[in-house]
């Protein structure tokens, strides 16, 4: 009967001493004079299988002898169960047939290759335990964000990845033309004819689906995004792509408190569902990638998340004696180094930072009651500095017109979000999580580049 690996592994009994049909590819094999033994992946499980073949089982023995690695072939054998030896079971082949061969200029010998090798064969690297484990991470992880807000009852809501506003107001967007970029149409004033554009108007690829969510948060009361955002920042540094996905709940009815809830709820659900899902690879990332890993992620589900305000937490960096490279200041942003001392240091658990300086939050953030923070919150965790960003968003009318116009934001094309505060407007927050943090986080990666697929940065688009 036809099985795969992962059947094998978590079915063992019901397969054992049975003819077996798997189709896959070769890790690794060793061939000796009148046996040989084949290390077997078929991409549904993180470990392999061991097969043997004897001379005296296989007529093509010695062509097998010659399979070369990476190679993709159908093996039909017993399952024998082995406990005298490393692995539990093995296969004894009685067919082995090269389906794909593979020469030997394949890229992905069984030897440790640098990651940044790897990235350069971007199209391969997937083959490799490392990459193997941190895809099917991501995809495992993805399913839990679906199933935690769903089982919540919010709607998953398609925002538009081509828009014609900046939701962050940095202006790092990419922008959406047709327009002959030799011969660009200029207006009587010297500036680009953006009518004659293919949508009429200015528009960018995405940088958050929040303000398009809260159109839907304020009809279906709890919604969620989960897509993918970009960024044109110029920055090559670990922790930042040019493309990336995020989650990005929006909930009607809910202040910050409601808003920091969810949060925690939502990366403690995850972090829960991975364990489960995928022990063979958490095992592995805490052997092999960062050691206490384990202990670090299971250590947040017994935690409550500690909550500072930023004034709070600034003076907590001033007074702690410790010299910064970058010395802490009031109404200014948290560096790295500050984000790690909280964490790991002080409270030694994940930190919420809340009540930030308005003068370097976005326009749509709640203005607090003393004129100069905004209900915003980042979630700061040990190992990864800030994973989340969020905010009870500026509900009032009036309020939200004199933060656009002081911050410069025009009003002409966000009508339509202002509407929302005209009609049935009411308290309402919401935060982003990028997803390529949050695997870092969970398998202890410190390179962006290496929990994207194919990742697109400054000077790089490869595949």
């Amino acid at each position: 009967m036809e099985t795969t690996v992962k059947k094998i592994y978590r079915n063992t009994d019901s397969q054992v001493n049975k003819e077996l049909v798997l189709y896959g590819w070769v890790r690794n094999n060793r061939a000796q004079k009148e046996f040989g033994f084949i290390n077997f992946h078929d991409g549904t499980f993180f470990d392999t299988i061991q097969v043997v073949y004897e001379e005296s089982k296989l007529q093509n023995f010695k062509d097998v002898q010659k399979i070369r690695v990476g190679s993709s072939i159908l093996v039909k054998g017993e399952l024998l169960l082995t406990p005298e030896a490393k692995q539990p079971f093995e296969i004894k082949a009685t067919y082995i047939e090269l389906l794909g061969d593979s020469p030997e200029d394949y890229p992905i010998q069984p030897k440790r290759h640098t990651r940044e090798f790897l990235r350069e064969v971007a199209h391969l690297r997937a083959r490799t335990n490392l990459f193997h484990a941190i895809f099917r991470l991501r995809s495992v992880a993805a399913f839990a964000v679906h199933e935690f807000f769903q089982s919540k009852g919010f709607i998953y809501t398609h925002t538009p990845i081509i828009t014609g506003n900046d939701g962050e107001g940095a202006g790092q967007t990419f922008g959406v033309t047709t327009l002959p970029l030799d011969k660009i149409p200029m207006t009587d004033d010297k500036k680009v004819d953006y009518k004659k554009d293919f949508f009429g108007k200015k528009t960018n690829l995405t940088v958050t689906g929040q303000l398009e969510a809260e159109t839907f948060a304020l009809a279906f009361k709890n919604v969620y995004t989960f897509g993918p955002t970009f960024r044109a920042e110029n920055s090559n540094t670990m922790r930042h792509a040019s493309e990336f996905w995020m989650i990005e709940p929006e909930m009607a009815f809910a202040d910050l408190n409601k808003d920091m809830e969810i949060a925690e709820d939502m990366v403690k659900y995850i972090i829960k569902y991975v364990f489960e899902k995928l022990p063979e690879e958490m095992v592995f990332f805490d052997q092999f990638v960062e050691k206490g890993l384990t202990d670090r992620l299971l250590k947040v589900l017994t935690t409550p998340f500690a909550r500072v305000t930023h004034k709070e937490a600034i003076d907590i960096l001033l007074n702690s004696g410790v010299k910064f490279e970058n010395k802490p200041v009031h109404g200014q942003d948290i560096n790295t180094e500050h984000e790690k001392f909280l964490t790991d240091r002080y409270f030694q658990s994940p930190v919420f930072v809340t009540d930030w300086p308005k003068d370097i939050k976005a326009f749509y953030m709640r203005l607090n009651d003393d004129q100069q923070t905004v209900a915003a919150m980042d979630l700061l965790v040990p190992g990864s500095g800030e994973l989340i960003g969020g905010s009870q968003r500026e509900e009032r009318l009036d309020y939200l017109i004199k933060r656009m116009d002081d911050m410069g934001v025009p009003k002409e094309d966000l009508e339509w979000y202002l509407d929302l505060r005209r009609y049935g407007g009411c308290v309402h927050s919401g935060f982003g999580l990028g997803f390529e943090r949050l695997i870092m986080y969970l398998s202890g990666v410190e390179n962006i580049r290496d929990v994207i697929p194919f990742p697109r940065t400054p000077k790089n688009c490869e595949f």
